[in-house]
């Protein structure tokens, strides 16, 4: 992944509907769900819905199937890995194996010093 990639996948998530959108068809897995099961789970007008996934797909954050009359949208896995690894490659400068173990999840703990 380049960096015009990186920032095209951020810019598609910077809408909180769209994050939650994205959020809940990572947790669906492979199966997807169809558009009015995420407008139901996430209480969203299907007109408002319909441009949110119109532009995750557009970013291919997500991929989309027609299923008869509708339509079966799928979170891209790979290119979430993708965008992770390209956030994690320079980790440890370059080496990130070096670092597993070393940081919390935000929130928890600051990163731990292994220098000491």
């Amino acid at each position: 992944m380049d960096t015009s990639s990186a920032i095209k996948v951020f810019e598609s998530l910077s809408s909180g509907i769209r994050l939650d959108i994205y959020r809940l068809l990572v947790k669906a897995g492979p199966a997807g769900l169809v558009a009015g099961e995420i407008g139901a789970e996430l209480g969203v007008p299907p007109t408002n819905l319909s441009f949110h996934l119109k532009a995750l797909t557009q970013s291919q954050l997500l991929s989309v199937t027609q299923e008869g009359r509708f339509l079966r949208y799928r979170a891209n896995l790979g290119l979430m890995h993708d965008l992770i690894a390209y956030l994690t490659e320079e980790c440890c400068s370059g080496h990130p194996e070096l670092c597993a173990g070393t940081c919390q999840p935000a929130g928890s703990s600051a990163c731990l010093n292994t220098a000491s």
